[in-house]
């Protein structure tokens, strides 16, 4: 089996993107792919169809190789949920919160075998592999237990990659840094460095990537453009790199930014709506007069709640409402918008019941037992009749106290409602955008009291628009990649 690598200078040097196009590529040229990321940290995860949770990345990566989701591609999530804290999912299952001393310590050689092990069993179905390490391979304090990066690369003895951020700059101290905290076992598996997010004219760059290959001995097998593809991020930071919204936007979305967002992908097809315009808000900042403000998920649902209040973007919320603005909450989201939360265990640290935004009549206790799942499911708002995918990952049970003040959001009412006014949504299905015909009825019930003419319902869902997205990248990064020389080592 052909194993390529992926690892990175930095944090957001491109490693994700270069290894979602490498699948797509491989994909194209006929070979059988899988993606594979030993352990990864976000908040941002998806649902298999056996219900096992993995990171978003991968899941995406998944879909450049023409696959199904699988939690063998990802076989360690890590949920950090504050106070040094994560939640810890093996194979697709919660296993324990551990903090980051406990995990070392505990877990490193259970999930070095979990690791091997979903490695043989890929090893002996596909044809290829494309691994994505984490952060950079060189943190000399946490090499020893580093269960991502050129660990994994040793065991496969893959074809590993170098990526460099030259927006960042520094680009060639980065490269040559990196290099020489490898041991030399592990240098000697680097067959090519690839330069990222490359602006301007090449040839001014051509003298110093001469340099650097005389005095690395690595080709630099590319030097990919600034080009935002719109890829599902892993974590919060990128957020503040999102784009203002497209000259053509005709409504305004705030997004509040609390603390332990997660999930955040569920906003990707907003995104991509030419008439809408994303803004992320953080807690104190002046929520303004956005067309409709939502809540996103939290991994900490109790704690993101206080922020809220403690900050006053909980009353701005209420008096936004009153005045008829659009609220929707969307998991954690959700859960604030209710009466109460309650944790009768500690399950997210803190014991004890807690007094919500009071916008929808509905009650949440946090519970032991995790709810990952997908779900299809038909909408009775605001439009009857649409199919709705989506998938459910929460801990919190959620009541309706008083049922003749809202209504269900599907067929299903434990997965949401609205209020009668129209104005409060709320409901646990992460994803509920990607189905273009939902999305686009809520965006056309935001546009009538603006006198906006109505958009068409009739749109193929977001994830063909994907499909076309990652066509888009493979075509890409194929012209500035020498894919041929990669494969040949």
């Amino acid at each position: 089996m052909k194993a390529i690598m992926v690892v990175g200078t930095t944090s957001h040097a491109g490693k994700s993107m270069l290894a979602t196009a490498l699948c797509r590529i491989l994909r194209r040229r006929n070979l059988r792919v899988v993606p594979f990321k030993g352990q990864n940290m976000a908040l941002n995860s998806y649902v298999t169809p056996s219900g096992a949770e993995m990171g978003y990345a991968q899941a995406v990566q998944s879909w450049a190789a023409g696959l199904t989701p699988s939690a063998l591609m990802n076989p360690i999530l890590l949920k950090p949920q504050g106070n040094m804290t994560s939640q810890v999912i093996l194979k697709g299952k919660p296993v324990g919160t551990l903090d980051a001393s406990e995990y070392y310590e505990k877990f490193f050689e259970t999930g070095w075998k979990t690791i091997t092990k979903c490695l043989d069993y890929l090893q002996g179905e596909f044809e290829a592999i494309v691994c994505e390490g984490a952060g950079s391979p060189a943190e000399i304090n946490l090499k020893h237990r580093d269960l991502t990066n050129m660990r994994v690369a040793q065991y496969l003895n893959a074809t590993t990659l170098l990526v460099a951020d030259i927006d960042r700059g520094g680009v060639f101290a980065h490269v040559v840094g990196t290099l020489q905290l490898l041991e030399p076992e592990e240098r000697a598996l680097i067959k090519g460095i690839v330069i990222n997010k490359f602006r301007g004219q090449r040839s001014l760059l051509d003298s110093g990537i001469q340099w650097l290959e005389e005095y690395t001995g690595i080709p630099v097998v590319g030097v990919i453009p600034w080009v935002d593809f719109g890829l599902p991020a892993e974590d919060s930071l990128s957020l503040l790199d999102r784009r203002s919204g497209s000259p053509d936007a005709e409504i305004t979305i705030a997004i509040v930014r609390i603390p332990r967002i997660s999930n955040f992908t569920d906003f990707d097809p907003l995104d991509a709506e030419s008439t809408v315009r994303i803004r992320y808000v953080d807690p104190g900042e002046p929520l303004g007069h956005p067309d409709a403000v939502i809540l996103p998920g939290s991994k900490t649902t109790i704690a993101d709640l206080q922020i809220l209040q403690q900050s006053g973007m909980a009353t701005q919320i209420q008096q936004y409402v009153e005045a008829g603005g659009q609220v929707m909450g969307i998991c954690g989201g959700y859960q604030m918008l209710g009466q109460e939360v309650s944790d009768p265990y500690g399950i997210e640290g803190q014991r004890g019941e807690f007094k919500g935004l009071g916008l929808l009549p509905i009650k949440t206790v946090i519970t032991s037992q995790k709810i990952s799942r997908q779900r299809l499911v038909t909408s009775n708002s605001p439009q009857m009749g649409f199919p709705v995918e989506g998938y459910e990952i929460h801990q919190g049970r959620t009541q309706i106290f008083s049922k003749q003040e809202v209504l269900p959001l599907f067929d299903d009412s434990s997965l949401g409602v609205v209020n009668l006014q129209q104005s409060v949504w709320g409901h646990y299905l992460h994803g509920i955008f990607d189905n273009s015909p939902w999305r686009r009825g809520w965006l056309n019930h935001l546009r009538k009291p603006r006198g906006l003419g109505t958009l068409p319902t009739g749109i193929p869902n977001y994830r063909d628009q994907r499909d076309l997205l990652l066509d888009t990248l493979a075509d890409t990064v194929e012209e500035y990649l020498d894919i041929d020389t990669i494969l040949e080592n």
